[in-house]
């Protein structure tokens, strides 16, 4: 059994080596490629920040099971901890030298997500929690805030690159929640659109689409942070499953129901 403080300080330095790499690629030329489609990049930075997690996690917990963005997955061992990575999460912003982008790593032990570390390199600013520890930005504590009805609340979502039936879903949701909230933000990261939920900037956060390696760390902080991470369809939270809601808890039933309405009208 591992010490959860020595898997702490070493997924906070895999993600402060993986930021400084993206760090130094800004405003320069990021080698830009394709993926799935025109809209779904990766850059050597990208590359080159999950090399680098890679062998710092192998050094230090060789057994450990990996699962990275953009290597897929290292399951060789068996293990009961299963590390997950998106060592660029906000790509296209990267791309535009556009300063909001994050490394997010999480840890899962036996099926159950145990730890989160997102960092933002351009603003210093280190998102971390495990289980039963409460949620940091650096080293200050941070909660969800206290915003109790939609119309005074701040939300935020993302168009990951997909298909046009899920480009249309969201757009269903994201024309009632912007006559419902209070505004709608559209940063581009997901994992820091859930650390944002986990200190009160934004008060709720949904997305269609997603994959582990964009969640997992950020639901361990909203969790420990005192919110609510669920799918569209179920009370609990799986990260394999496409869709996320993350509120500050207060306006989880209210930001459900509107989901639910928009899915009985499209159904």
């Amino acid at each position: 059994m591992e010490n959860t403080e020595k898997l702490l300080e070493i997924a906070k330095e895999a993600a402060y080596e993986a930021g400084e790499i993206q760090l130094s690629f800004m405003g320069k030329n990021k080698n830009i490629e394709y993926k799935s489609n025109e809209f779904d990049l990766v850059t050597e930075a990208d590359k080159q920040s999950e090399a680098k997690i890679m062998s710092i996690l192998e050094t230090y917990f060789p057994d450990h099971d990996v699962l990275g963005e953009e290597t897929g997955c290292h399951n060789d061992h068996n293990s009961e901890y299963l590390w997950v990575i998106d060592p660029l999460d906000g790509t296209t912003n990267f791309t535009h030298n556009f300063p909001h982008f994050a490394v997010s790593i999480g840890l899962v032990k036996n099926g159950n997500i145990i730890l989160g570390v997102v960092y933002d390199p351009c603003k210093n600013e280190l998102f971390w929690a495990a289980e039963g520890t409460g949620a940091y930005i650096n080293s200050e504590p941070i909660q969800v805030s206290n915003v109790g009805q939609l119309h005074g609340g701040l939300l935020a979502t993302g168009f990951a690159p997909g298909s046009l039936d899920t480009f249309e879903e969201n757009m269903a949701y994201f024309k009632e929640f912007i006559h419902k909230g209070q505004a709608i933000r559209r940063p581009g990261a997901a994992a820091l659109d859930l650390c944002y939920v986990a200190c009160g900037r934004l008060d709720g956060f949904w997305e269609l689409n997603l994959s582990p390696w964009d969640v997992t760390a950020g639901a361990c902080i909203v969790r420990e942070a005192g919110g609510r991470v669920t799918n569209f369809d179920s009370k609990e939270f799986d990260p394999y499953e496409k869709t996320i809601l993350a509120t500050n808890i207060l306006l989880h039933d209210k930001m459900m129901e509107v989901i639910s309405s928009c899915k009985n009208k499209a159904g």
